[in-house]
């Protein structure tokens, strides 16, 4: 496995402290995040999953942890949006790049409005996905608001 992703060199770019962590990524599994949380021996919390979704049709981004679910009403809103749905898989990998299930919010190939749940962003430390299925990087849910401008609002449901 690969440790420089896009993710990783975008982390690198903006001087982030991280580090990563390797786990046997189960294509299987129901839940991909909770899956994570298990091989990585941590509260499924501490997790945090990446999904895309389209606000009026534009692509956005969402971080949350693994095991909440994104209200959309809330999600919308926060984007200023009148609604939200996820993006299909295809198109979520096309837009950034990467592969479903190693999806990054860091170094997608192009950037998009990015929402943290607040309480996501209230950890210390969390992981994220470094882009690549399997690879995790704990850090600091505020350097991921810092590095990608994102905004905070309580989207989980």
């Amino acid at each position: 496995m690969s440790r420089t992703t896009p993710a990783t060199l975008a982390l690198d770019k903006a001087g982030v402290a991280y580090a990563l962590a390797e786990y046997a990524y189960d294509p299987g599994a129901e839940r991909v995040g909770l899956q994570a949380a298990e091989a990585l021996g941590v509260p499924p919390g501490e997790v945090l999953k990446t999904l895309m979704v389209k606000a009026d049709g534009k692509p956005a981004c969402v971080v949350l942890a693994s095991d909440r679910e994104v209200s959309m009403k809330r999600l919308a809103a926060a984007l200023g949006a009148k609604s939200a749905e996820m993006m299909k898989p295809a198109d979520a990998e096309r837009l950034t790049g990467y592969k479903v299930g190693g999806v990054s919010p860091f170094g997608q190939k192009r950037a998009v409005p990015t929402v943290i749940d607040a309480e996501a962003a209230s950890l210390a430390t969390a992981f994220v996905n470094a882009g690549q299925r399997g690879l995790q990087a704990r850090l600091a849910p505020a350097d991921l608001v810092r590095i990608l401008g994102a905004k905070v609002s309580a989207v989980a449901a």
